[in-house]
């Protein structure tokens, strides 16, 4: 019997609270990401900006993500985990609030780049909070309730976004997650309990130590390595869905709204299924059905032409469920990997990985992609098989780390 069949004990109280603040603390982060997206097809001619320059708005918010965290990496196992996610939460709602009173190419890059200097940490934290509080075989719970917050921003918080935009403005989507956010750090002040118990298993290393200390250990290369590819695609796909959909595929952009939250009420149920089906037949297995899924929908996606919005709702609501199920049974899997003293160190690089990688995925979209004198996007095609080869890759890479963790698991067990 594998780890993940083994039976699973319940959810506390304070547990299931937590999972709910850690949720919606996500959907924040998410939000202030994934809103850039559906904001594009006014914020370009609004602006007057290529979509090359977009790309760079979209990568530098990545890279700056990138960067803080692998700065943050030595000190990550040295705080409270609460006092680190409140300071690195604090300077994203900074940032947010840059972003809403952006008019100009150049500030909204900056205020891109300094939102995305602390968000990194922050989504580092709340997934070491994650591995710090549940057992690996509530993981795939607890990641898809987490993980739901992508969801919950398409169905609430995009479709809001977008009414905002389209009466007042695309800077009034952040005025909204900055008062969202407020209320987020509020309830995490007052009800979060301290969270440093890996505070005693740390060993008197110092940052630059214990950073080189995770960056060498074998089995965590083979983590980074594999975090790399996982968002390569989806940068490259995400910021040009909403700009494809209604130049390529017909889609009215006031019609725009509801493509986004019927997709995300159908991730929003599928999320927690998916979490808990993981935890009882294989994260590997459930990774390996949502690669499938997605490599099929993407093809399918990228190759459309003028379409009926029924269908494209379809089609989009079938390829985030495959994508969800890649991300949830993939950070279930990969939070397994570090030990407990190095989890703050590992999450916060393997962070930075992701964003970083998905920086250079969002700049070679920008390249790969054109615009007509009509806005129609051409060589979509071609970033849909990029996707699909990333993903092939990504499914032989954590088969081997999915062989890793059952083993690692089995011996454990063994020996108790």
């Amino acid at each position: 019997m594998t780890p993940q069949q083994q039976a699973a004990p319940g959810f506390s109280g304070y547990q299931k609270w937590v999972v709910g603040l850690l949720a919606f603390l996500q959907f924040t982060i998410i939000l202030d990401f994934m809103i850039i997206s559906p904001l594009g097809a006014v914020v370009m001619p609004e602006l007057r900006i290529t979509p090359a320059q977009f790309g760079l708005v979209v990568s530098a918010y990545a890279f700056s993500a990138g960067a803080s965290g692998l700065l943050a990496a030595g000190f990550a196992d040295r705080f409270d985990r609460k006092k680190l996610l409140l300071l690195f939460y604090a300077g994203f709602v900074t940032g947010t609030l840059l972003c809403a009173l952006a008019h100009s190419y150049g500030f909204l890059l900056f205020a891109r780049m300094i939102t995305g200097v602390f968000a990194g940490v922050v989504g580092s934290t709340v997934f070491a909070i994650t591995t710090d509080l549940f057992p690996y075989q509530l993981r795939g719970r607890v990641m898809g309730m987490v993980q739901t917050a992508f969801a919950a921003s398409s169905v609430a918080g995009i479709p809001i976004g977008l009414y905002l935009s389209n009466r007042w403005g695309w800077n009034a989507p952040f005025f909204l997650i900055v008062v969202v956010s407020v209320l987020v750090g509020a309830l995490m002040l007052r009800y979060l309990r301290p969270i440093d118990a890996h505070l005693r298993l740390h060993p008197d290393r110092s940052p630059l130590h214990h950073f080189m200390h995770t960056v060498s250990t074998p089995r965590y290369l083979q983590g980074f390595a594999t975090t790399a590819l996982l968002s390569t695609g989806g940068f490259m796909l995400m910021p040009y869905m909403s700009a494809f959909s209604v130049h390529n595929l017909g889609i009215a952009l006031t019609r725009l709204p509801l493509v986004y939250m019927i997709t995300g009420a159908c991730s929003i149920i599928a999320g927690p299924l998916i979490g808990r089906l993981s935890d009882a037949v294989g994260k590997f297995v459930v990774f390996s059905a949502g690669c499938l899924a997605t490599m099929i929908m993407v093809t399918i996606y990228t190759h459309l032409g003028v379409t009926p919005i029924a269908l494209v709702i379809l089609v989009s609501s079938l390829l985030f469920i495959g994508v969800s199920s890649r991300m949830i049974a993939a950070s279930a899997l990969i939070s397994a990997i570090p030990a407990a003293a190095d989890r703050g160190s590992y999450m916060s690089i393997s962070s930075s990985i992701q964003q970083i990688s998905g920086g250079f995925a969002a700049l070679l979209g920008g390249v790969i992609v054109s615009v007509t004198a009509t806005g129609a996007l051409r060589h979509f095609d071609v970033v849909g098989y990029v996707l699909v080869a990333s993903t092939l890759i990504t499914l032989v890479m954590m088969y081997f780390i999915s062989r890793r963790v059952d083993t690692a698991a089995s011996l454990s067990s063994a020996i108790a």
